[in-house]
């Protein structure tokens, strides 16, 4: 059978310390990775990768490069093997790892860009005063109402920031709207609404400070037409230019992530086997829960790296 092949790149909340140590110590290749965002950043990012501590990892202005580079690492692993994708989206953060691999940005780039962009990101909301759920078990359409409602009624920022399955709607914003708007989905028959452990509210109105900075530093790098199809979270749709890619990347961080419909592009194309590109298999569960006949193999160390390679060439 003839391969159609997407890589899917992984954003926040996939990261955990001892990340990337194995492809490091594996592959020259993936060794010279690590070794150009560390002079990147003028920062030793690869030994938080691998040694932490989590609470430094954890930290959005480190977590996003870290993923990003643990990513790029993986898939200039796979080229080596002879395995290219056809096509490449990343979810949220997961977006930059997808240019940097269709050759939009340059991995340097990149990889500055989003510490960057973690950084205003964390700057945008001061902190306690933004808040993210994810709500289970509820159509899109109703979370999206009750979002609406709970602005209304709080006064306040509350929206859908990832559509992440047709089981899972994250919302963010301030406080007092996220809660309101979770009880309002609980009410309506949502099976759970959880507070997430997260730093900012991602993908809302309130991330216009962020945005605006974003901007001005998208206009200072070179962006290429992408040499792979490149899925766009803001519009799910692709992406050919590199004038596009810049302004896609830059209402990604007020706009939300419409993972399910990107993911429904792609099936539509004819792909026939999805690759999580980097740490953990957060973006295989959603598959799972989007359509649970497609194929979705990972690589982020070098045991998943063979597997999914002997499956790629059989």
């Amino acid at each position: 059978m003839n391969k159609k092949i997407a890589f899917l790149f992984p954003g926040q909340g996939s990261q955990s310390v001892g990340m990337g140590r194995d492809l490091y110590d594996n592959f020259p290749t993936a060794r010279k990775v690590f070794d150009e965002a560390d002079a990147a950043l003028s920062a030793p990012i690869s030994k938080l990768c691998f040694d932490g501590p989590e609470d430094q990892l954890k930290l959005t202005e480190n977590t996003q490069p870290a993923i990003l580079t643990v990513s790029f690492a993986a898939a200039v692993l796979l080229h080596e093997r002879g395995i290219d994708a056809h096509y490449t989206a990343g979810h949220s953060l997961g977006e930059y790892s997808a240019h940097a691999v269709a050759g939009t940005l340059s991995f340097t780039d990149a990889v500055r860009t989003v510490r960057n962009r973690g950084r205003y990101m964390q700057q945008a909301v001061p902190a306690g005063q933004g808040a993210m759920a994810a709500i289970l078990g509820l159509p899109a359409p109703a979370i999206t109402t009750a979002c609406a409602e709970a602005a209304a009624e709080t006064a306040s920022v509350v929206a859908p920031a990832n559509f992440n399955s047709p089981d899972q709607t994250v919302i963010s914003g301030s406080v007092a709207g996220v809660e309101r708007a979770a009880a309002l989905c609980k009410e309506r028959g949502a099976k759970r609404a959880v507070m997430l452990p997260v730093s900012a509210p991602f993908h809302c109105a309130l991330m216009q400070p962020a945005q605006e900075s974003l901007a001005a530093d998208l206009a200072q790098i070179d962006c290429f037409p992408p040499q792979i199809p490149v899925v766009a979270n803001v519009d799910a749709a692709f992406v050919a230019t590199g004038e596009t890619a810049r302004d896609t990347l830059t209402r990604q961080v007020t706009g939300a992530v419409r993972w399910v419909e990107c993911m429904q592009l792609l099936i539509a194309e004819g792909v026939t086997h999805f690759v999580e590109v980097g740490p953990g298999k957060v973006l295989c569960g959603l598959m799972r829960q989007i359509d649970r006949s497609q194929i979705c193999l990972n690589v982020e160390d070098a045991t998943s790296l063979e597997k999914t390679v002997e499956i790629l060439k059989s």
